[in-house]
């Protein structure tokens, strides 16, 4: 249940229809900072489930991946998102060698931490204009370009 939830946060993190997350490079300082942490927990993550479901099992190295794609960072910001991938994974074999009770709870403890920071980086998105034909039309340069709504929401 907690994995499911976790994926479904990572991945809405990075898939928002006509909404786009920013890129690495346009992300300030502490979303760069909410990324690397989301790349060591899903090395914990991946660790954690291969120690119970096997070493063929590739669930959350292949999120990973995507969020490396998705995020198309420069090759410093890039290498670092994948060192903290590393270094959760390792940290995540070396506390938990072997699939127990105690594993499973760090595994959803994991989850839960991971969750929070996809919900984070969810939170921030970029208005992408001019995608499909649903795109507004003649927007004023005024606009708030953190804002997703047209109008103001009803009271």
């Amino acid at each position: 249940m907690h994995r499911r939830v976790f994926a479904i946060a990572v991945l809405s993190a990075f898939a928002l229809p006509a909404v786009a997350p920013a890129s690495a490079q346009e992300r300030t300082p502490p979303e760069r900072q909410t990324l690397l942490d989301l790349a060591y927990t899903l090395g914990q993550s991946h660790a954690l489930r291969q120690v119970c479901e096997g070493e063929n099992d590739q669930f959350w190295r292949d999120r990973m991946v995507r969020v490396t794609e998705t995020e198309a960072a420069d090759a410093a910001f890039d290498g670092r998102m994948k060192q903290q991938f590393n270094s959760g994974f390792a940290t995540g074999q070396t506390e938990f060698p072997t699939c127990s009770p105690a594993s499973k709870r760090a595994e959803q403890a994991v989850a839960r931490k991971g969750q929070a920071l996809a919900n984070r980086l969810s939170a921030v998105t970029r208005v992408v204009r001019g995608l499909g034909s649903d795109a507004p039309t003649g927007e004023s340069d005024t606009t708030d370009p953190d804002s997703v709504a047209g109008t103001p929401a009803p009271r």
